[in-house]
């Protein structure tokens, strides 16, 4: 029996089949969740992503997790409130950047997560602070730039124990 879906979100720049979301739906898969990644590539527009997954969540009928990186990080953050989800995890996410339909997504969800390298040279890391700070989230600030790619190791640890607190 499944524990539920998780639903991954893509950057601007990446794909369905990145390292990170092959790394991350694998550990998801070991323990006993459902894995789902749709192509966003289509477009760069984030409200038109978000109007893509809440359509994909709609009839999601057991527990939600959302995982997206960069602006798929926005994406997630800013669905979580229209699935209610039950966990939400980012990696270095898209927040109070310009051109974005909200700086700051409200994030409802019992258990938020923020990965955020110090050396990330596209979304500063003193947005992942600020957001962490005013929405009581927990956040890793690691050593790595915005793709975090040299990390995953280190990513999939913290997304299994992301997991299990969210499956408790």
């Amino acid at each position: 029996m499944t524990r539920g879906l998780v639903h991954f979100m893509h950057g601007k720049e990446s794909g369905p089949a990145g390292a990170k979301i092959a790394a991350l739906a694998e550990v998801a898969r070991a323990r006993g969740w459902d894995t789902a990644a749709l192509d966003y590539a289509h477009t760069t527009d984030p409200a038109a992503r978000l109007a893509q997954l809440l359509r994909a969540c709609a009839n999601v009928g057991a527990p939600l997790v959302l995982a997206g990186s960069s602006m798929g990080g926005w994406v997630a953050a800013e669905a979580a409130a229209r699935t209610a989800a039950r966990g939400v995890f980012l990696l270095a996410p898209a927040l109070y950047m310009p051109g974005y339909p909200s700086e700051a997504p409200q994030v409802p969800a019992a258990h938020t997560e923020i990965v955020h390298g110090w050396d990330d040279d596209v979304i500063p890391c003193e947005h992942a602070i600020r957001f962490a700070r005013l929405r009581g989230c927990t956040l890793h600030l690691v050593q790595g730039d915005h793709r975090l790619n040299t990390r995953i190791p280190l990513l999939r640890d913290l997304f299994d124990a992301f997991l299990a607190r969210c499956a408790s």
